[in-house]
């Protein structure tokens, strides 16, 4: 999508409410069929609420997708045993398919290859065909499957070198 009307961003703190909002939309829609309502519940709990995002957002570690004014779109990052991993990259289901998740995730990849990370990991459940597509297109294959509790799918992790052949290693 190249409508002047997104701009993505760094997100700031007036953003934690919109963000959570995301997560609060996405989740039912991208859980509650794989792992269940409890699962869902858990997650928005536990990962968008406001005191979980604010460290995300002071530390620069997430970023936005706002269209038109409005936030739509959410990507943070962090690190995982001497990796960088993509917790989260969700669209609001009204502007899924517009190109604005490829979008951010561009971004996200940009930033990771400014402050010298070879690498981006990030699981996604076992099942969730659109997001096991989508990363793929973008060239990220599988790395690992950890196992999922009862009732929950294993999660699988996916990995893209975010450096080409061409640059300068």
């Amino acid at each position: 999508m190249t409508d002047p009307e997104l701009v993505v961003r760094p997100a700031t703190l007036a953003d934690i409410d919109a963000i959570v909002h995301v997560g609060h939309t996405t989740w039912p829609v991208a859980y509650a069929r794989l792992a269940g309502d409890d699962y869902v519940q858990m997650g928005l709990a536990k990962w968008w609420t406001p005191e979980a995002t604010r460290p995300l957002v002071e530390a620069g570690r997430c970023t936005v997708a706002e269209f038109d004014g409005t936030v739509v779109a959410v990507a943070a990052v962090g690190p995982l045993d001497g990796n960088l991993v993509l917790f989260r990259l969700y669209v609001l289901p009204t502007h899924q398919g517009d190109g604005i998740g490829a979008r951010l995730l561009r971004r996200v990849e940009e930033q990771a290859r400014y402050t010298g990370h070879r690498t981006l990991r990030l699981p996604y459940l076992d099942g969730n065909d659109g997001a096991a597509r989508f990363y793929a297109r973008h060239g990220y294959h599988e790395l690992e499957r950890e196992p999922g509790a009862p009732g929950i799918p294993d999660q699988v992790w996916v990995i893209k070198d975010l450096w080409d052949d061409e640059e300068q290693r």
